[in-house]
């Protein structure tokens, strides 16, 4: 099978390898670009601890001191892996959804009240408004943004060609914009027939199938391989 990772390098390079080494072939065609938004420094010293819905900002987080030990909430695996390379070992991670991490924030111990929310200059669900709703104190920075990619290089539309993809992976709702952008932009949804689009989300599904993709399926982050062996054997 074929698969075309949207995902920036850095977020999906682990993943791609793990796909690569279980025979699959990788296609790696990047729909946003990701730039630091120049934060401030942040004193971990007035509060309890810090939000993370994207290893993108753990990559641009900048602290004032060197406090590794303050708490950290991470939406999934690959965020809290990004934090425990920085040396930050005081983390917990949700399943891989938004809602997930918002319930173990609001279950986590009575002490956490007064928190930083680092996310991207677009985000698909206020996290910080549905938290200051359950009482806490929230402090949104944006340190990083987001620029859609809507042209594709020489060497990713011969491999399209060469091997017409059986599946592509979107993460979020402007990558999925970008995506059906460059497919069209290049005219090359005859060779996207048999293409499932997997949908981190049921939203990114809705638009999708608005645009007339008619193969989509919605997963959960982390459990990419398991729903491509599904789709492959079913």
């Amino acid at each position: 099978m074929n698969i075309i990772f949207t995902r920036p390098l850095i977020e999906s390079e682990d993943l791609m390898m793990n796909f690569f080494s279980s025979g699959y072939k990788v296609i790696h065609m990047p729909t946003l670009s990701i730039t630091s938004a120049n934060m401030n420094p942040i004193d971990t010293k007035h509060y309890d601890g810090l939000i993370f819905t994207s290893a993108n900002a753990v990559r641009f987080l900048k602290l004032k001191s060197n406090d590794k030990k303050i708490k950290c909430f991470c939406v999934g695996n690959l965020t809290e892996r990004s934090l425990r390379l920085k040396g930050f070992n005081n983390t917990v991670a949700a399943s891989g959804t938004v809602n997930a991490l918002k319930n173990i924030i609001i279950n986590s111990e009575n002490s956490i009240k007064n928190l930083v929310y680092l996310c991207g200059d677009v985000v698909s669900y206020e996290l910080d408004k549905e938290l200051r709703q359950e009482g806490f104190k929230i402090s949104k920075i944006i340190n990083y943004a987001s620029t859609k990619i809507t042209e594709l290089n020489k060497e990713s539309m011969d491999l399209i060609k060469k091997y017409p993809p059986n599946i592509a992976l979107i993460y979020s709702l402007r990558s999925s914009e970008s995506f059906d952008q460059i497919i069209r932009k290049y005219s090359l949804a005859e060779l996207m027939t048999h293409c499932t689009v997997m949908c981190i989300s049921k939203k990114i599904e809705e638009f999708l199938k608005s645009k007339g993709w008619k193969k989509t399926e919605v997963f959960n982050p982390g459990e990419e391989l398991i729903k491509i062996d599904q789709i492959k054997n079913g």
